[in-house]
């Protein structure tokens, strides 16, 4: 599993003084009370993706800052910083993935009994723990996410209720239409095709593009969360391979393992076109739309490669 590079402190020594620091970097932004004097309302995300929406929803009313940006950084291990303790204690809306994604979050607002609105968004779409937390990979999910995003800004700020509004529009169907149309463009022209996976991200994507993802479950769970794979799934995936029961591998570039390194150099010896996904923004600048838009691109290319059409 990857691991961040970043200084790591106990979460007890970066509550104790985040509070009177957090108070000052509240009153050096100029940040009133939300919706008074046209304050900016400080949100902080606990990874990018999601914090790409929140800056496209919130638009001129907000300020974002995202704590997991490194493409190397692996949200399920990530230890914060004190600068992350700070940045957190200060936010009036914090949007945190849950579901064992990332607890940190959960922990942080927690020693500090923050008053902040938060948004967890395994809570928002009733995934118990254990369950798959890949949500941003999931198209419905993310409408859901995107409006509770805008009811929630809509609450700190009701001015502004009707921009954040409009802002929901725009992005729902301007800047969503690419994504959408490759999305059914896809599973008009591929649904049923069968394919193999690295891990349990694109186990939400291939329900919405209509494909028959076939690598054992507990295999996809193993990798994304870092435990050991089972010798019975390994079998399983080799035959799926070998026996070309698969059209096309999809997998991880961020968390390729010994396991996923072997099962593509398997894939690449029987001519199976691949394509790659990511767990957050590539490059780290990227809005959510142009991230999974190229990404779906790569999958349709891949998709025509092993079908010929």
């Amino acid at each position: 599993m990857r691991r961040s590079q970043l200084p790591r402190l106990p979460l007890v020594l970066l509550a104790a003084g985040c509070a009177l620091l957090a108070a000052c970097s509240t009153a050096a932004s100029g940040a009133a009370g939300p919706g008074g004097g046209g304050a900016v309302i400080q949100v902080v995300a606990a990874e990018n993706f999601w914090g790409s929406i929140a800056t496209q929803i919130g638009g001129r009313h907000v300020h974002v800052v995202s704590i997991i940006t490194n493409p190397n950084t692996d949200p399920h291990s990530y230890e914060p910083t004190a600068t992350d303790a700070r940045t957190i204690a200060s936010a009036q809306f914090v949007i945190e993935n849950g579901i064992g994604y990332d607890p940190w979050a959960a922990q942080l607002l927690a020693s500090d009994k923050s008053s902040a609105t938060v948004l967890d968004v395994g809570h928002l779409l009733g995934v118990p723990d254990g369950g798959n937390p890949h949500r941003w990979y999931n198209p419905s999910d993310v409408h859901a996410v995107v409006r509770q995003i805008t009811a929630d800004l809509s609450t700190l700020d009701p001015a502004a209720r009707t921009y954040f509004a409009s802002q929901q529009t725009r992005f729902d169907t301007v800047a969503l239409a690419r994504y959408h149309a490759l999305i059914a463009a896809i599973k008009a022209r591929y649904s049923g095709t069968p394919v193999g996976a690295s891990e349990s991200i694109f186990a939400m994507l291939a329900p919405a593009l209509g494909l028959k993802l076939i690598t054992p479950y507990s295999f996809l769970k193993a990798i994304s969360e870092g435990t050991e794979v089972t010798a019975a799934d390994k079998q399983t995936i080799d035959s799926q391979i070998k026996r070309h029961l698969i059209k096309v591998y999809i997998y991880n570039s961020q968390n390729v393992t010994p396991d996923v390194q072997a099962q593509l150099a398997e894939v690449k010896a029987a001519h199976i076109p691949t394509a790659t996904i990511t767990e957050t923004l590539v490059p780290a600048s990227a809005t959510y739309q142009a991230w999974q838009v190229r990404e779906l691109h790569g999958i349709e290319a891949a998709l025509a490669n092993a079908t010929g059409h």
